[in-house]
């Protein structure tokens, strides 16, 4: 009853292939929308550094949300602790690193780089933004609060895509895998002290 119903021993790597694949599917839709996804991924330090600045609320409210007690929350708490904790526990950091990179870069390049601006063509920017982060939402659903919270963090996202009013596409993906990562490390920690209480 208890088992992970994933299949632990090739999450990581599942994973990283499904992520992957992301930027296949904004490449097909930036194709069919005319728009090219990797337009706006733009180096600089300063993107590095509003990156940076931009994922520590998130990991912030995370920290904060992981000491409250309501049932919704711990809910959601041991949901990615059951599906991520097998897969990664056995993992190095420098592999969370890797999920959470590939993750950051496929995703913000599908969401960010090709349905925001698809939808912004569309029906303006304001429904550009708040659609692609329903959809993100949606996909990230695990509980109804968990797709209120996903979508909180992917207007907080499609907001930085135009930080300092210049639109860089590189933001967004260093707030998100760093995020990411940060929430792996802290994930895979509880499920391995939970292991060691269990043995």
């Amino acid at each position: 009853m208890n088992e992970p119903s994933i299949d632990s021993e090739n999450f990581f790597k599942t994973a990283c292939y499904f992520e992957s694949a992301l930027i296949l599917v904004a490449i097909a839709l930036g194709w069919i929308a005319e728009i090219n996804p990797f337009e706006f991924i733009i180096f600089n330090e300063q993107v590095v550094i509003n990156g940076i600045m931009g994922t520590l609320p998130l990991c912030i409210i995370f920290l904060a949300l992981n000491q409250i007690t309501v049932e919704s929350l711990q809910q959601i708490r041991q949901v990615l602790q059951n599906t991520l904790g097998p897969g990664l526990a056995k993992h190095h950091w420098t592999d969370l690193f890797v999920l959470a990179a590939i993750a950051g870069i496929s995703e913000e390049i599908l969401f960010r780089g090709v349905i925001q601006p698809w939808l912004e063509n569309s029906w303006g920017i304001m429904a550009g933004l708040l659609i692609s982060s329903l959809l993100f939402g949606l996909i990230h659903a695990v509980t109804f609060l968990y797709f209120v919270m996903a979508t909180a963090v992917s207007i907080y996202l499609g907001l930085y895509l135009d930080y300092d009013n210049t639109r860089n596409l590189l933001t967004p993906i260093i707030i998100h895998g760093l995020y990411d990562f940060f929430a792996f490390f802290i994930i895979v920690r509880a499920y391995r002290l939970e292991q060691q209480k269990v043995h």
